[in-house]
């Protein structure tokens, strides 16, 4: 709490700097505008209050007594301190929740401009790329992955989902329609969903034994899960990811060639979904301390792995479909394919449109996917301290995983009564797993009041990574304010 109290008073120290800039010299960058008005800034305040009750079918299904009303009770709200002059910007945007800690930030950066050069730094959400939902070149932010189905039950924009991080962020808009960014993110920033997503899946695996009686070696052994980990009296070990070796880098080119948006863009960094290493740590049977019930432990180890993006990007107004798709090559440094502990490179893709159809209806359609390459080498690594021992031909962190992964997600919706009542209905399908979910909801809205009545149906094979949430089937209403 000391911690989020200190950055708060430090970005305000440096946005009442930034906003009163002109007094030490930036007033002189723009000779069109010197009034006394320019230099006076102008604050807004604005926030949303919002309430909604979630009920689980499992829960209510099983009776009053398994019902957890402490998950069902959804309480917010959200204040956003915008402050700006002919010259800077200062933002901070909180998220404010009955928690422990019932004030967090959710954005924070203060930011100049001249003329066509934007540069802002802080906390902030940066949207690449052109598709509705996440796309393959919207890699800045990590999203919530625990959110994501609550808030799209009742919400088009899955901005709020999204992980805001520390960077520095410069653009320089030229000519009509043109515009080169730059992004600098000085570290990773590991989150909790990213680490607990790699453990607990159980498949072959490899393990590091090691002991000061026993020489390093590598075996195949089942992946254990977190619970015996801490059993086991281990622990899971993360690198340490504030250092500039951490340090991410991309740049974004967008421009408008006759009727079509193009976008191309260079990203360096690390990948969200981290690789796990087992490590079977050997007791000391001569050590006085040494337990016969307890003769080893577990730790596992995360990687982050490195990696490349190329991207492009593409939106047009065709025939009345309005078109976006981007494609991405991820390349990694596994080139080979082989290296056990290292994604392969992949190429990601995503195609969508929207269009008007009759009666008022509105379609929009999303297919996202992924092929990863060199998918006939998984498996393949040798022993790295006898490399010509082969291991368990099944062994990877990418082992029994489909080469593609396709989802395609679409969305009917119709509004009535001058459209203020809205009714929507979305299908999320993931095509390898032959999983679904099934989201429908009614929105009500007017002057800023908004109530919506929704709910998640999740279908399908139990292990594919829509089906895995066929437990948390639920119903949603909420009330919200925005003023």
């Amino acid at each position: 709490m000391l911690k989020k109290i200190a950055l708060i008073t430090f970005i305000l120290f440096f946005l009442y700097a930034a906003l009163w800039a002109q007094e030490f010299g930036f007033g002189s960058f723009d000779e069109e505008d010197t009034s006394t008005s320019s230099l006076i800034p102008a604050v807004f305040v604005s926030g949303e209050v919002a309430a909604a009750i979630v009920g689980y079918l499992d829960e209510i299904v099983e009776g009053p007594e398994h019902i957890k009303t402490r998950d069902m009770f959804m309480f917010s709200g959200k204040l956003k301190f915008l402050a700006q002059s002919s010259l800077a910007q200062g933002v901070i945007n909180l998220k404010l929740v009955p928690a422990l800690v019932p004030v967090s930030i959710d954005e924070a950066y203060i930011g100049a401009f001249y003329k066509g050069f934007d540069i802002s730094a802080g906390l902030k959400k940066v949207a690449w790329g052109k598709a509705d939902q996440f796309g393959p070149l919207d890699i800045i932010n990590m999203p919530d992955q625990s959110k994501i189905f609550i808030e799209m039950a009742d919400n088009t924009n899955l901005q709020d989902v999204k992980i805001a991080i520390p960077v520095i962020h410069a653009s320089y808009r030229f000519g009509m329609f043109s515009k080169i960014e730059g992004i600098l993110l000085p570290s990773f920033e590991i989150t909790s969903m990213a680490v607990s997503s790699a453990v607990g899946k159980s498949n072959d695996y490899l393990a590091l034994v090691t002991g000061p009686s026993s020489p390093e070696r590598w075996m195949p052994v089942q992946m254990l899960k977190l619970s015996s980990i801490l059993q086991n009296r281990g622990s899971l070990i993360t690198p340490d990811t504030s250092g500039l070796d951490y340090a991410q880098a991309g740049l974004r080119f967008t421009t408008t060639i006759v009727s079509a948006d193009i976008g191309i863009q260079y990203f360096y960094g690390r990948m969200f979904q981290p690789a796990a290493k087992t490590i079977i740590n050997l007791a000391d049977p001569s050590a006085p301390d040494f337990n016969p019930a307890a003769p080893y432990t577990i730790d596992v180890e995360f990687m982050f792995n490195k990696y490349h993006q190329i991207g492009i990007d593409y939106a047009q107004v065709l025939a009345g479909f309005n078109v976006r798709a981007e494609a991405a090559a991820n390349i990694t440094e596994d080139l080979d394919g082989d290296d056990a502990f290292v994604y392969n490179p992949s190429i990601g893709w995503s195609f969508g449109f929207d269009r008007d159809l009759f009666l008022g209806i509105n379609l929009n359609c999303q297919a996202n996917g992924s092929v990863r390459l060199m998918d006939d080498k998984i498996g393949s690594s040798k022993d790295p301290f006898t490399p010509s021992f082969n291991l368990n031909p099944d062994f990877d962190i990418e082992a029994d995983t489909s080469m593609t992964s396709t989802r395609l997600t679409a969305m009917l919706s119709k509004k009535f009564l001058r459209d203020e009542l809205e009714l929507r209905a979305a299908v999320v399908w993931g095509i390898e797993d032959s999983d679904y979910a099934i989201i429908p909801s009614l929105i009500w809205a007017r002057d800023g009041l908004r109530a919506a009545l929704s709910g998640g149906f999740f279908l399908g094979d139990s292990e594919g990574q829509l089906g895995q949430y066929n437990s948390n089937n639920f119903i949603k209403a909420s009330l919200s304010y925005t003023f």
